[in-house]
């Protein structure tokens, strides 16, 4: 894969190539540590193999980022397009619907360092009240509902639109699956390009959209014509047949029991596909988001965005985050079918913690146990069993959402520079306000104060 992709060493040096592709991946692994630190658990293993001989230094911080931009983007997006693809089998639990393998697609927004580079790049979000506090990227990822491996993923600046990058993902939707979407992706597009490509799909549409009405089926869903954007629906030939299913909740909790609901499927046959196991099925999209839980408050639990200074490390960092991701989820499923159970019921977060404890011991065994000392893994992380998945409803909603503190301009970095000690800026005065002037002591440290923003 290096070598397709050009990144050979001319000269022998510590961090190799190879070892910078493991370093990116573990990183996402144990992402409370620093580099250096991650470099350590990665070599720790060298400790027990060769006892006796010094191990050589740690390389410093600016090694590790030297070597990262050399090594560049395209090794990891390439191995993420190699090794990511789904995992799920017939007998996985929640994986598939009328023989068709469930698919999501859904994006997020994350913050990356603020910097010029990555504000350049990237972008900010903006609002009546100013420009966002950090530069922010949008992520976009295709999973397999049933379970959570990321089948592909892209990263692009905030304000790309989501329809428009999401017909980049269908490169990996195939005959035999049931891509699901949010009204966010819908777009004539977007539904050919899928189906162009074999797949099914169920998708959201929001009020705006007055599709015509063909025919109404026993079942009350409709048969009705999808034409693309500002185009002549005399045109019969550009128009595409979809059936469309409306419904209500009844539960206060989930929403207002007034809003009707509208659902396009590819899937025509009312008998064949009935329209409440096609609601049912469209709210396993929710799955992504759960992927997208694991993600940022489990496995990012104490990165708050990414801490890449440029945008080429923040894609890269992107794709060490997704391939490891997949690892852990490759372990997760394995774990499943070992122990016969759902692998959305095994806790990602003590799997992690598993992997974590057990990458060390991979390193001190040989080669040929390697088989053996996986199965025992799999063994552990197979009774790492959750509860029963509750009935619930999380609403969209903050507990705080305004401060009383100023924003942060860019002249407070040069008016809050110390000089000299906390002692020094210390100015007794009087009850009345005037100062006075202890003896032997030079007169306090003076400062202009910079105008608020």
């Amino acid at each position: 894969m290096l070598a397709e992709t050009h990144c050979i060493e001319q000269r022998h040096r510590r961090l190799t190539m190879r070892t910078m592709v493991w370093l990116l991946i573990a990183m996402n692994i144990w992402t409370h540590c620093a580099i250096p630190t991650v470099y350590r658990h990665l070599t720790r293993g060298l400790r027990w193999i060769w006892p006796s001989e010094p191990l050589p230094p740690i390389p410093q911080s600016g090694a590790f980022t030297y070597r990262r931009y050399q090594l560049g983007v395209h090794p990891l997006h390439t191995l993420m397009r190699r090794i990511c693809r789904p995992r799920a089998t017939p007998t996985t639990p929640g994986a598939f619907l009328f023989g068709l393998r469930l698919m999501a697609l859904d994006g997020t927004i994350e913050d990356v360092a603020d910097t010029p580079p990555n504000a350049a790049y990237f972008g900010r979000p903006g609002s009546r009240r100013g420009p966002g506090a950090f530069p922010q990227a949008k992520l976009l990822y295709l999973i397999e509902c049933g379970t959570h491996a990321i089948v592909d993923a892209g990263i692009w600046p905030c304000r790309t639109s989501e329809w428009s990058i999401g017909k980049r993902l269908l490169r990996s939707v195939g005959p035999g699956m049931l891509l699901l979407w949010d009204c966010g992706f819908h777009s004539h597009a977007l539904l050919t390009a899928a189906q162009d490509r074999g797949a099914q799909i169920i998708g959201r549409i929001g009020k705006h959209l007055r599709p015509r009405v063909q025919t109404v089926l026993a079942d009350g869903s409709v048969l009705v014509t999808i034409f693309p954007p500002n185009h002549g629906r005399l045109e019969k030939l550009s128009g595409m047949t979809v059936r469309m299913i409306s419904y209500q909740l009844s539960m206060p909790a989930l929403g207002d029991p007034t809003t009707v609901h509208r659902l396009i499927t590819t899937l025509l046959d009312p008998v064949q596909y009935p329209a409440r196991a096609i609601i049912g099925a469209y709210h396993e999209r929710w799955e992504v988001e759960l992927m997208i839980d694991e993600i940022d408050t489990h496995q990012r639990a104490t990165q708050q965005r990414f801490r890449s200074q440029k945008p080429v490390g923040v894609i890269q960092e992107f794709y060490g985050l997704v391939l490891a991701h997949y690892a852990i989820r490759a372990v997760m499923h394995d774990a499943g079918t070992y122990g016969a159970c759902d692998p959305d019921r095994i806790s990602f977060v003590l799997v992690v913690q598993e992997i974590q404890a057990t990458l060390r011991e991979f390193q001190q065994t040989p080669t040929a146990d390697h088989e053996r000392l996986y199965q025992r893994l799999l063994d552990a992380c197979s009774t790492m069993r959750l509860p029963k998945r509750r009935f619930r409803i999380n609403p969209r909603v903050v507990k705080q959402k305004m401060t009383k503190f100023l924003r942060k301009g860019p002249d407070h970095a040069q008016r809050n520079q110390l000089r000299g000690c906390f002692d020094d800026a210390i100015c007794r005065v009087t009850l009345t306000g005037d100062p006075i002037r202890d003896p032997g002591r030079p007169p306090p440290f003076q400062w202009t104060q910079c105008p608020a923003p």
